[in-house]
């Protein structure tokens, strides 16, 4: 691939991997309407990799706090909060993965990747999004996250799998419609990614083996390199935002784009 091929692709699995916007739905649009050619797995894990090192460096708190808690856990030991995260992270995992394979098992993962439905779930979720967010009360924080909440939240994040979805909107809109305030939803979100991102991109990677050469290895690199850029300043900016605005202009931006997308559909 052309390094400019490979910018677009890393700004656009960066920008949109942790904003409600759906980067599924962007990298399945963008050869679609640009007439590129498909970036293929290697990438695919690639930009995966930059953007889950981005949310592990901007959370580092939080992945060190989980981390010490792995090995109490791992002795059936729930008693301190990174066990507890730990654990419950590893639950709201749990749906994604196992709808995940039966969509890969049954075929229906491909069938869904159609303009057509992209532009009613951007249209369906960012309303959904914008009333959750509206209505939703915001008196809970992070750490009052329950294991009845890991799991509807992880029920929410199985949705994501319809392209166009976005795991970063529909599990802030689960947290929402939970009570959690709108900071600490966000948060609950990005810290769910992390398993989440290493799982798919775990067994992705099982089907790649013995068949990457060395200038795919280069392309993947950059391409990581690019996407761990793109994503922290991202992921920054949202965070920083949300003391401030609400999710609305990324819903408007989810309205619009899914809009256009239903009109170029059924034209």
């Amino acid at each position: 691939m052309t390094l400019l091929n490979l910018l677009v692709l890393a700004l656009i699995q960066g920008i949109t991997e942790f904003l409600p916007i759906s980067s599924s739905a962007h990298l399945i649009l963008l050869p679609q309407l640009t007439g590129m050619v498909d970036q293929g797995l290697v990438i695919d894990v690639a930009v995966h990799v930059g953007t889950l090192l981005a949310v592990m460096l901007y959370f580092r708190a939080d992945v060190v706090m989980v981390a010490r808690g792995i090995p109490r856990l791992l002795r059936g030991r729930i008693d301190s909060p990174g066990a507890r995260m730990a654990f419950l992270l590893i639950i709201a995992t749990i749906p994604v993965m196992a709808l995940g394979l039966v969509l890969k098992e049954t075929g229906l993962v491909d069938q869904l990747r159609s303009m057509a439905v992209i532009g009613w779930t951007m249209l369906i979720f960012g309303i959904v999004l914008y009333v959750a967010d509206k209505r939703g009360a915001e008196e809970r924080i992070a750490t009052d996250w329950t294991l009845r909440d890991a799991i509807v939240l992880g029920l929410w994040q199985a949705l994501a799998l319809i392209p166009g979805t976005s795991r970063s909107g529909i599990t802030i809109t689960g947290a929402r419609l939970l009570g959690f305030e709108r900071h600490d939803a966000a948060r609950l979100s990005m810290l769910m990614s992390i398993p989440t991102i290493i799982a798919s991109g775990g067994l992705t990677a099982l089907d790649l083996i013995g068949n990457v050469n060395s200038q795919t290895l280069i392309d993947g690199s950059i391409a990581a390199g690019l996407a761990f850029v793109s994503a922290l300043l991202a992921l920054s900016l949202m965070m920083r935002l949300l003391n401030a605005v609400s999710f609305t202009p990324y819903v408007i931006y989810r309205i619009i784009l899914g809009a256009v997308l239903l009109v170029l559909a059924y034209s």
